[in-house]
């Protein structure tokens, strides 16, 4: 993430947008004319299949910035983004935004964030193949937690938004093995649910469960 100043600076550069619950925020093929910096909310990255089937790909908080790839290749934009909760973002003009990146020596950073997050996609996918179903929920819950600004922190941590079924995709697994999985939970007491909402009951505990030796 970029330091406190720098972020302020960048919010100066463009015009907040107050995006509603489940609208588009960028879309798939679309130009990379401007970007978002996200102040506030969750949103996720979903690429569209030609057959409108959507491929979960990430999810995104506050202090990430939303389409920069597409702004310093070219490209369209190859996947949509949609704000889970209410968002905020600030729009930030391409031309504008590649000048500030310049006049503030930002490329190795932006580079250096470019690589966090393959990386993040390689835990992901490793996560997928060798880790049972509850832990990979588990770590799921406690990304979400971090990104919303909400680790550390006290108990509860409210998580709203979510549908069991976008769970399921960032999990790999379907969405009554989500439901079997977020049971187990609930019946220790780890956590409550309700529609779009799943409630942390107990932050460290869920650590130690997310823990392998």
């Amino acid at each position: 993430m970029l330091s406190d100043e720098v972020w302020r600076d960048l919010r100066s550069q463009g015009v907040t947008r107050m995006y509603s619950e489940r609208s588009v925020m960028l879309r798939q093929g679309s130009p990379g004319t401007h970007l978002l910096a996200l102040t506030s909310g969750l949103a996720k990255v979903v690429c569209r299949e030609p057959n409108g089937a959507g491929t979960w790909l990430a999810f995104r908080g506050p202090g990430d910035l939303l389409g920069e790839v597409s702004v310093f290749n070219g490209t369209s934009r190859t996947a949509d983004v949609v704000a889970l909760t209410p968002c905020a973002a600030v729009v930030l003009d391409a031309q504008r935004f590649v000048q500030f990146v310049e006049e503030r020596g930002l490329v190795m950073h932006l580079m250096r964030q470019a690589l966090a997050r393959m990386r993040e996609s390689d835990i992901h996918r490793a996560e997928l193949q060798t880790l049972p179903l509850v832990v990979r929920l588990v770590r799921t819950l406690l990304r979400l937690a971090v990104l919303t600004d909400q680790m550390p922190g006290s108990n509860p941590v409210r998580l709203t938004g979510l549908n069991q079924e976008e769970v399921a995709q960032a999990i790999g697994v379907t969405r009554n093995a989500v439901i079997s999985g977020l049971g187990e939970l609930r019946a220790v007491g780890l956590v409550e649910t309700g529609r779009r909402s799943i409630v942390i009951r107990d932050v460290e505990a869920l650590q130690r469960w997310a823990a392998v030796d």
